[in-house]
């Protein structure tokens, strides 16, 4: 149930949270980061603000009775100071990194929310990304607004194919993130992570790949689904690349949609225009209560993303994280 806010004050003093909005592709964060926080500011500054402070006024001759009188200073008023709430008065970041070219989910958090989304970002949860690509083009910045520089033939390529490619792929990073954990393959420290399931690398640069399989093929345009973390859009873009070479043909990216962050849907996230001061607090507000459901997202104790054996229809839930301590001692 929303309540109506007019007090300016009040609604600053509730403007202290997690939210999240949907990024546009083609629009950086930082363009993103100026429209919020411009579109706050504006609400704001249309609501019942703090009135100018009063000032004492001391009139008349020295040498007689003076008079004294209380009245608004002119130096506080907002012709003179500007607007009562201005950009420089907020604080606000986000989790997660989006590219322009990018678009989906986007959490952030405002004035004292940014303690949690850098706990959320310092908990590393997994990305799950759409990724659109076509074959037959190759550009020069691996997405569809670059620069043509090859062409080539994609009648022979199947969706068979594009699942063997995936699947390798998803092998060959799997292998690797053992290699990466920080452990050594052969302890006892390695064999019970092993047994946890998937594992968060050691190293925050190193990109690691959890899933990834074709969820639609409609040559020569074809959809991808990836659960990554520590991933950038180069790398995701450099993905369909480096498809498209192993089809023995060239493929460019088209887009790319981060759907969900950790636990955090993309039916969470607030479209452009409903990005006001009312919808945000609501969306504060229901984000508060997910975050208070779920402790485990900001603090992350265990380094493996699953339970063990955890599966429905026969799929690992990647984003059923469990807040237990592992003990990485050698017997």
């Amino acid at each position: 149930m929303r309540v109506n806010i007019f007090d300016a004050r009040l609604a600053w003093q509730l403007l202290n949270g997690v939210f999240a909005v949907y990024k546009p592709p083609g629009v950086h964060v930082k363009k993103v980061r100026q429209t919020l926080m411009a579109h706050l500011c504006r609400d704001l500054n249309s609501m019942k603000v703090r009135p100018p402070i009063n000032h004492v006024y001391i009139e008349g001759e020295t040498n007689k009775p003076m008079t004294v009188s209380v009245g608004p200073s002119y130096a506080d008023h907002i012709l003179v100071v500007g607007p009562r709430y201005q950009h420089e008065d907020l604080k606000l970041t986000s989790s997660n990194y989006l590219g322009s070219d990018a678009s989906g989910i986007l959490l952030c958090g405002v004035n004292s929310g940014n303690r949690i989304v850098h706990k959320i970002r310092e908990s590393r949860p997994t990305s799950f990304y759409k990724i659109k690509g076509t074959l037959g083009q190759a550009t020069d910045t691996f997405f569809i607004t670059g620069k043509i520089i090859e062409k080539s033939s994609y009648k022979h390529v199947k969706r068979i194919m594009i699942d063997r490619i995936c699947a390798s792929m998803q092998s060959s990073h799997q292998k690797k993130m053992f290699e990466l954990c920080g452990v050594d393959m052969q302890s006892q420290a390695a064999y019970e992570l092993a047994t946890k399931g998937p594992i968060r690398p050691a190293d925050n640069n190193i990109p690691m790949i959890y899933a990834i399989k074709c969820i639609d093929f409609n040559s020569p345009e074809f959809t991808l689904e990836v659960v990554s973390i520590n991933e950038s859009l180069q790398y995701l873009q450099s993905l369909i690349h480096e498809i498209g070479i192993e089809l023995h043909t060239t493929a460019t990216c088209t887009q790319v949609q981060c759907f969900k962050y950790g636990l955090f849907d993309i039916q969470l996230a607030l479209l452009k225009k409903y990005w006001n001061l009312e919808n945000i607090l609501e969306n504060m507000k229901l984000c508060k209560n997910f975050i208070n459901k779920n402790k485990f997202i900001m603090r992350q104790e265990n380094p493996s993303l699953v339970k063990p054996n955890l599966q429905v229809d026969g799929v690992v839930q990647y984003t059923k994280q469990v807040p237990k301590q592992v003990d990485h001692k050698v017997e």
